[in-house]
């Protein structure tokens, strides 16, 4: 196409291809700290009108790539970083096959992580992003990739995508303004704007990190702490992973090992600050045995 870029997040490499100039260089401010070589990708991404007059007149970006959705409605170009961040996401939910996939986020400390997953809305963006900026390793905040042979977490720190009240809310955490993409309005999930990891999450992404603790959390709820046993957690998570049945017996027992290698917990939090208080607590009273018991599974 006339204009393209090559971005590696963690085992994965992508090809993104555009009718226009802008997206393209908004993906290579949010990524600068990447490597974005030209090798042979694992996927390949298009950015394309939807017509020939699109393309000048109210332009309007169609997402294309090895794998589509036929139904995908157009968006604006005004939404061309969404538009790549999002068939990046559809390149992995629907093609990639060397990890299990969780629809999850991640952090660690000290080599061992927190993995949190739920409904969209529940908060583990914005936990993520705030745990990273205070002593936690960034390790994902769409996917969690964990291998199937070796039961570890391989990072994908891809930047988070901040929607309506967490922009602000991290915009007052974090000082470095280069680190954010542009504010978009109005797209299906309301105001997005992408924030950048910080760079020693993006320099330690081949270094994978053993699971410790799984959590589910729920914002805007009274405060609140579950365990959850294997079952629910078993349940709850084929739920959540975009691969499990095409990954077959691999899946199953990947996941398997997973839920019998932590302890679970549904939390619910009313805000942010509350809800980094709770994961902070729950690993610092669980952590060391829960390490105990990762390191025996």
């Amino acid at each position: 196409m006339r204009h393209s870029c090559s971005i590696t997040v963690g085992p994965a490499r992508f090809r993104i291809g555009s009718d226009w100039r802008a997206p393209v260089d908004q993906l290579r401010a949010l990524y600068q700290d990447y490597p974005q070589d030209e090798g042979v990708p694992d996927f390949t991404v298009r950015l394309q009108a939807t017509s020939a007059l699109r393309r000048f007149v109210k332009p309007q970006v169609a997402i294309a790539g090895d794998f589509t959705l036929p139904d995908a409605a157009p968006l604006p170009l005004e939404q061309g970083l969404l538009a790549a961040e999002m068939a990046m996401n559809l390149q992995m939910a629907l093609g990639w096959r060397r990890h299990l996939l969780l629809h999850a986020s991640a952090v660690s400390r000290n080599g061992r992580a927190v993995v949190m997953t739920g409904v969209s809305g529940a908060g583990k963006s914005t936990l993520s992003a705030l745990l990273g900026e205070r002593g936690w390793r960034f390790l994902g905040d769409e996917f969690v990739l964990l291998d199937p042979d070796s039961g570890m977490i391989v990072p994908f720190p891809r930047p988070v995508s901040l929607k309506n009240a967490a922009i602000a809310a991290m915009e007052r955490e974090v000082d470095d303004e280069t680190r954010f993409g542009p504010v978009m309005r109005e797209t299906p999930k309301g105001t997005i704007r992408h924030l950048r990891p910080r760079t020693e999450a993006v320099e330690l992404m081949a270094r994978e990190t053993r699971p410790a603790l799984l959590l589910f959390p729920r914002f805007g709820f009274p405060r609140a702490v579950r365990r959850v046993d294997e079952a629910e957690s078993f349940v709850r998570l084929t739920q959540a992973s975009t691969n499990y049945v095409a990954l077959g017996e691999r899946g199953f027992d990947a996941l398997t090992g997973f839920v019998r290698a932590m302890s679970a917990c549904a939390i619910d939090y009313s805000d942010g600050e509350e809800g980094v208080e709770m994961v902070e607590r729950l690993w610092s009273e669980q952590g060391g045995k829960l390490g105990v018991r990762a390191a025996a599974a």
